[in-house]
């Protein structure tokens, strides 16, 4: 067999192996989200993507190594709005109001992934560990938001609870899920709520 040969089946194997990643991944994103990680088996992502469990467990060894995959998968396909574009916005009002706006919009498009997320990350440490970097953005969209505002005693506390409590997934589905507000009529609720707890 020729150099060249050789060198294509080589090439040839490894995209393949890249493709049956993929498809099991991809699986797994499905799967988590329609159904949650915790009533999500390895033979479940196995099945859906077509796969022996064999060869799952050759491209991911464990649920931590998989959920890792999946999570940086459907990040990538679902970022979230950069907070770099609200800090260049000063005044606080205004930066709260385009922030709402485009986290809103970003909860609208994801919300049922992340309910199923939130709901198994007190039962699963996989679950908990990978889904940190998703609360430390929350943690830091609040103070993005908070620059400007009252920051210390009463006043200070008050701000940020209600700005927290704004940037919050379950305050979004409360509004505009259960109450059947739209998201621009959300996003003025909230920003009235900042406003009131700001004197």
């Amino acid at each position: 067999m020729s150099t060249q040969k050789r060198r294509y089946q080589k090439r040839r194997r490894a995209e393949l192996e890249e493709m049956t990643r993929r498809r099991i991944t991809e699986s797994a994103v499905a799967l988590h989200g329609t159904l949650g990680p915790s009533r999500t088996s390895m033979s479940a992502v196995a099945e859906h993507a077509g796969v022996r469990r064999s060869t799952l467990y050759r491209h991911f060894p464990d649920e931590l190594s998989l959920f890792a995959a999946c999570t940086t998968h459907w990040m990538a396909d679902n970022p979230a709005p950069e907070l770099e574009h609200w800090t260049a916005i000063d005044d606080p009002a205004e930066r709260l109001r385009a922030a709402l706006g485009e986290l809103y919009a970003y909860y609208e498009r994801t919300h049922g992934m992340l309910e199923n997320i939130m709901r198994d990350e007190a039962t699963m440490p996989n679950v908990r560990l990978t889904f940190r970097g998703f609360r430390d953005y929350v943690d830091a969209a609040v103070d993005t938001l908070l620059a400007g505002r009252p920051g210390r005693g009463r006043a200070g506390a008050r701000v940020r609870a209600a700005v927290g409590h704004t940037v919050a997934l379950p305050t979004w589905r409360s509004l505009v899920l259960e109450q059947g507000l739209d998201e621009e009529q959300a996003v003025e609720l909230m920003c009235r709520f900042v406003a009131a707890a700001s004197v």
